[in-house]
């Protein structure tokens, strides 16, 4: 299917190679933010990016890795159901993007406009965000979830914040592929300055093997677990449109159409299934890739292959998963600082660029009640123990908005727009 693209095979390698690095950064924060193992995160992007492929018939120049829309969920349901009930949880998420792929084969894309509107998915992403702006406080400040003290205070800063000036500073002002690579540099700088005041556990790399298996983990199902993360796979699922239809736009091309957004979501339904499957983190369109595609001009989908393969590869080295694993948590404090204000800012932006009158009256109902919903902690249930139902946070936040959205007048008001795409 790709015959117009000759590029050298060495050319391919390398450019694999430097897609890889763009998308690394993202890639293992993520696992390390929800104590997922790096080294299995780096096998499922790969493994994920290879079944996108098949399924899209290699068509699509893109790369599938962590998905920063689950960090809440995936924090909260480990500590109340446990790893491996989580991970069915996530296996179960890839089942909606499975049937959303179908869906949009039999209905069309319509259904989805109607579901998931602006003012449904802006609100559930701006919780997704704030909800976690504690966490990124006490990490910054070397301090655990509870409040306990990590890393003393006054080091934790001198950690934290010059790796949050490093990742604004090359986010902002970076040029070329380096403004691709922001989490990196905040990354290296902090663990320099870590590593300056000693703070790096040195033995735990020394005593690693070069060459180890993934500490892969098979899933449980807990249907508690699968209702708590299901919901949040809708915010994503848009957020999977919109990834497909910016790489459309940086290389002239309708994917929506060939090979059509049924195959796409299947495809990154079958990947994030996977990834629940082996104990990874659900997988997800990454932006830095396409930015980077963008940027090298180079359309070519086989580069993703040796990305993947690249990926997979890293997976086996048992070093460089404990280096990633030794990265104080103040590091990634300071970095979180700003992503998880990003992710919060994405979903103010949805509502502003789709006008999102706030002063109707239903509109402000369903981001209201959202928000306070997603962030204040609300509990609909008896609890949230072994024996208990009970939806709360992200999750609960999610089921809300889509039913006051479907249940409230005014709920076709997306057919005035219809020329509009609701991604993110």
């Amino acid at each position: 299917m790709q015959d117009e693209f000759n590029d050298p095979l060495w050319r391919q390698i390398i450019s694999g190679a430097q897609m890889l690095f763009v998308a690394f950064g993202a890639l293992v924060l993520m696992p390390l933010i929800t104590g997922l193992d790096p080294n299995v995160a780096l096998f499922t992007a790969g493994l994920g990016t290879l079944l996108f492929q098949i399924v899209t018939r290699r068509q699509v120049p893109v790369f599938l890795a962590s998905s920063f829309a689950f960090i809440t969920p995936i924090i909260l349901a480990k500590g109340q159901f446990g790893l491996a009930a989580t991970m069915g949880g996530v296996m179960a998420a890839g089942f909606v993007y499975t049937f959303l792929g179908f869906a949009v084969k039999l209905k069309g894309t319509g259904f989805i406009d109607r579901l998931l509107p602006p003012v449904v998915i802006g609100p559930v992403i701006i919780s997704i965000g704030l909800a976690m702006a504690p966490i990124a406080a006490h990490m910054a400040m070397g301090r655990a979830e509870d409040g306990s003290e990590l890393i003393h205070y006054q080091t934790a800063m001198m950690i934290s914040m010059p790796a949050l000036l490093t990742t604004l500073i090359v986010a902002v002002f970076g040029k070329g592929i380096f403004r691709l690579v922001p989490i990196i540099a905040g990354v290296l700088v902090g663990f320099g300055m870590a590593f300056y005041f000693g703070v790096v556990d040195t033995a735990k790399i020394a005593a690693a093997p070069w060459f180890a298996l993934p500490h892969f983990t098979a899933p449980e199902f807990n249907w508690q677990a699968i209702l708590f993360i299901v919901p949040v796979a809708l915010a994503p699922a848009i957020e999977h449109i919109g990834g497909v239809i910016a790489v459309g736009s940086v290389t002239g091309r309708d994917y929506l159409k060939k090979p059509g957004l049924h195959r796409t979501l299947f495809g990154d339904g079958i990947a994030t299934t996977a990834a629940g499957l082996l104990g990874g983190p659900p997988n997800t369109t990454y932006a830095e890739v396409t930015g980077a595609v963008m940027l090298t001009k180079n359309y070519n989908p086989k580069i993703m292959t040796w990305a993947a393969i690249f990926a997979i590869s890293l997976a086996f080295v048992g070093k460089f998963g404990a280096l990633l694993q030794s990265i104080p948590v103040p590091v990634m404090g300071g970095i979180l600082c700003l992503l998880f204000g990003s992710i919060a800012a994405v979903g103010m932006n949805t509502l502003i660029r789709h006008q999102i009158d706030l002063s109707e009256a239903r509109n402000l109902v369903i981001v209201s009640v959202t928000l306070v919903f997603g962030i204040g902690g609300v509990l609909i249930g008896t609890g949230m123990g072994p024996e208990d139902f009970g939806l709360k946070g992200i999750a609960l936040c999610a089921i809300v908005a889509i039913a006051l959205n479907l249940i409230l007048p005014g709920n076709d008001s997306w057919k005035k727009k219809k020329g509009d795409t609701p991604v993110i």
